[in-house]
């Protein structure tokens, strides 16, 4: 025990002192261009991004995107492809991006029922559309980058799940047998899969450099990155269509895309792009009529609800929704339901049990009462008779101890259920918590009374056996049996004659 503490204590150190080594190199690495130079001006394009809710329109479209083969958007997520085998989807910009640097914000799940996923998903910045293909589900010989988030171990390596980021002018074929990493530029093993929550990936492009930050999905945070890969001195086009895309194999996984958020950066010092010309007069009269449909649309349909449902008018919009505390509340409530449903159950299989013992008990005095002329011939039955009877009444007794502690436990919950009630849902943690901790000590009490029952029956060792029930006669005696096996076989035989006799003058007709 000792020698394992002190290979323990010994392993902390060595990492502590890698840590503090490594620190400054890797805040250099993270940093980049934000600490030796002034942070970029961030700017969001929306026309080439796409976030929930209301992300689909009513016709399946995802404004200024196009999508392609098994990809299905929603209102709150785009599903690259779903869980099936040999599936093949893609979304891309209608318009192309003619900004020079720029930074792209991803957040997707990964999730499959197995233990490994395939093939992957892609996110691209390409010259043209590569809408479908082989390279998980967009087109081969791209001009541009793509960067691969690969669930699927082709090379047997066991370097899966992995980012990688493949550069091509156009004329290079994907190396799939070695998931690409004889034409990878950088690269990061980071699982992607099954997590709790959505994975976060940050593209930046910033002075030739392409730079990939990872939230690896086990917290909320949306800040938590950590550093991927970078690749310095990297050419793509000067213009070209930003893309997802993902592909499932022989297995599949769901490919969900929650957001994809575009930002132009600008230089420090550099004038900022100038503002998008005005929309011409005639498409904003066009939007301006389509708005006022929609409010008039929305404004029926709330007249409407209105006359449905009288109870609710003049409420608050907000007190329509439950707030955080309200449904913390809620849960709360719901579990001392089904605390109280359990001991409810609990004490109907103990009122059970102490009806069996009353019948025991009964049954043995009786058999005691016809034996008691009989006590000097038979004095060892008598003996453990009577051995029998005292166990079962300390059980008897135990038992309706235990009825009595869940009977307080169900007073308990329900005073608490009252008390939650009458103060419209704004009980306190501490009472709730020393509710739950006095029916846990009641709980504890029915386990020792538990534990006190089984030590007391007598067990086999003992040699305890209880007097033997006469026989319980027979229902059915065996003459019965037989005269009714005979009538049901003619009455069987009977139908079947009669249903051929039928289906032979049926014959006749044909």
């Amino acid at each position: 025990m000792a020698v394992s503490i002190a290979k323990c204590l010994t392993a902390d150190v060595y990492l502590l002192i890698v840590s503090i080594l490594l620190c400054p190199i890797y805040a250099e690495i993270v940093a980049g261009t934000s600490t030796g130079e002034d942070t970029p001006h961030r700017r969001f394009e929306y026309k080439y991004s796409f976030k929930g809710p209301h992300l689909s329109q009513s016709d399946g479209s995802v404004p200024f995107w196009v999508h392609t083969g098994n990809a299905i958007p929603s209102s709150d997520q785009i599903r690259i492809t779903p869980s099936l085998r040999s599936q093949k989807g893609s979304v891309w910009t209608k318009n192309t991006i003619n900004f020079q640097h720029w930074e792209a914000e991803v957040t997707f799940r990964v999730s499959g029922r197995g233990r490994m996923g395939a093939d992957g998903l892609a996110m691209w910045f390409t010259a043209g559309q590569g809408l479908t293909g082989p390279v998980y589900g967009a087109a081969d010989q791209w001009n541009g980058v793509g960067i691969f988030f690969d669930s699927f171990d082709n090379d047997g390596k066991k370097n899966n799940p992995a980012v990688v980021i493949v550069g091509n002018n156009g004329n290079l074929v994907y190396d799939h047998q070695n998931d690409g990493t004889t034409q990878s530029l950088g690269t990061c093993l980071r699982d992607f899969r099954n997590k709790p929550y959505p994975v976060r990936a940050k593209i930046t492009y910033y002075k030739k450099t392409l730079t990939i930050m990872i939230n690896n999905g086990f917290t909320p945070d949306k800040e938590d990155y950590e550093f991927c890969a970078r690749v310095e001195n990297m050419v793509i086009p000067a213009e070209g269509f930003f893309g997802i895309s993902a592909a499932t194999g022989g297995l599949a996984d769901d490919h969900d895309v929650l957001s994809f958020l575009v930002f132009r950066l600008t230089e420090p010092g550099q004038q900022l792009p100038p503002v998008e010309q005005e929309i011409p007069k005639e498409e904003q009269d066009k939007y301006q009529e389509e708005f006022m449909n929609f409010q008039q649309e929305l404004d029926k349909k709330k007249e409407e609800f209105q006359k449905e449902h009288p109870d609710v008018q003049g409420e608050p919009v907000d007190d329509l929704y439950e707030s955080v505390n309200d449904r913390e509340i809620r849960q709360v409530f719901e579990g001392q339901n089904r605390i109280h449903l359990e001991i409810k159950q609990l004490n109907r299989q103990l009122a059970m049990i102490l009806d069996e013992q009353r019948r025991y008990v009964s049954v043995l005095t009786d058999e005691v009462s016809k034996r008691g002329a009989q006590t000097q011939s038979g004095q060892a039955p008598s003996q453990d008779i009577d051995t029998i009877i005292t166990t079962q009444r300390e059980v008897l007794n135990s038992l309706n101890d235990m009825r009595n502690s869940l009977s307080a436990s169900l007073k308990q919950v329900d005073s608490a259920q009252h008390v939650q009630q009458a103060a419209g849902g704004a009980l306190s943690s501490y009472e709730t918590i020393q509710h739950f901790n006095d029916i846990k000590e009641h709980l504890h009490v029915v386990k020792r009374n538990v534990e006190h029952i089984i030590q007391k029956n007598p067990g086999p060792s003992e040699k305890v056996k209880c007097p033997e029930m006469p026989p319980m006669p027979s229902c059915l005696s065996t003459t019965h049996f037989v005269v009714f096996v005979v009538i049901q076989s003619i009455l069987f035989f009977g139908y079947i004659m009669y249903r051929s006799q039928q289906e032979a003058a049926a014959k006749k007709f044909f």
